[in-house]
């Protein structure tokens, strides 16, 4: 499957910044699909998912500012939820299309509702996975503790021994899966160190915001076909959460997967095939 990658502009107060993103499949074909990473995470995580679903349509899957490929902002402050739906409104008119579905992974599940939640919304379907419109301020503790430390590791074996660690919760992955994280998830210092691919200052309002967020009124307002992916193990969504989204507001189908808490990784074989059989339902 061929891989393109390419990038736009977006426009914060502070001025305008590169956004990079990777594109799958046809480029001319009738149905297009965003796939969004999650806080520390970027757009190739989804290599294995976005090669699946490429064969039904466009799949998109764009570096959010401030991680992978694209540039930091100048503000950090600016490192927020309406900076990144403007953003990604930014890469649906780049796109050029009045439709798409969208498959985001907890911060990428956000935005997914936030957009999906108004009026005229272009998405057509959503896949959010392991996030709600209820997050614990203890799943926002636990984040704060690691995010945004300026690590320096001394080889790609370090980088490794980390995200393992760090991202244990995401379930059982292969040797050549964690490689492929480390492989797009780190960047080369000028010292020849290796940190993480994304900029430290993301956590600035992370750690600002940690208490518990009350999101439901968002949640009422999404009137699409919505499929909810929880891991049995997750601090982030909360069982009782999962359940009730299944009586509000789009009345989402869910499925939670054993051995796992936030967020499953969305590269096994099982969890491809259901959102791919969910994606094409119709």
């Amino acid at each position: 499957m061929v891989m393109r990658q390419k990038s736009f502009l977006g426009l914060s107060p502070a001025g305008f910044h590169n956004i990079a993103y990777t594109e799958w499949g046809d480029p001319t074909a009738s149905r297009t699909i965003v796939c969004c990473h999650g806080l520390t995470r970027n757009g190739r995580d989804f290599d294995a998912l976005a090669t699946r679903l490429a064969k039904h349509a466009r799949v998109i899957c764009p570096d959010i500012v401030g991680r992978g490929r694209s540039d930091w902002l100048r503000d950090a402050a600016h490192y927020a939820y309406p900076q990144y739906c403007a953003d990604m409104n930014a890469l649906i008119a780049r796109l050029d299309i009045s439709e798409l579905d969208w498959v985001g992974t907890s911060m990428g599940g956000l935005i997914g509702m936030t957009l999906a939640a108004q009026v005229g919304t272009p998405i057509r379907r959503l896949v959010v996975n392991d996030v709600g419109p209820f997050v614990p301020k203890t799943a926002l503790l636990r984040i704060s503790d690691y995010v945004g430390l300026d690590n320096r590791f001394s080889s790609l074996k370090a980088v490794e021994t980390h995200l393992r660690k760090v991202l244990a919760p995401f379930g059982p992955l292969t040797d050549a899966q964690w490689q492929h994280l480390v492989a797009h998830g780190h960047r080369q210092r000028s010292d020849g160190t290796f940190g993480l691919a994304y900029d430290p200052a993301i956590a600035i309002n992370v750690k600002m915001a940690v208490q518990d967020w009350d999101l439901w009124p968002v949640w009422d307002r999404i009137n699409v076909p919505t499929l909810v992916l929880r891991g049995a193990e997750s601090d982030l969504l909360l069982p009782q959460t999962a359940e009730e989204m299944t009586q509000r507001g789009p009345r989402a189908k869910l499925v939670t997967w054993p051995g796992m808490g936030h967020a499953p990784a969305l590269m096994a074989p099982d969890q491809i095939g259901l959102i791919e059989e969910w994606l094409t339902a119709n």
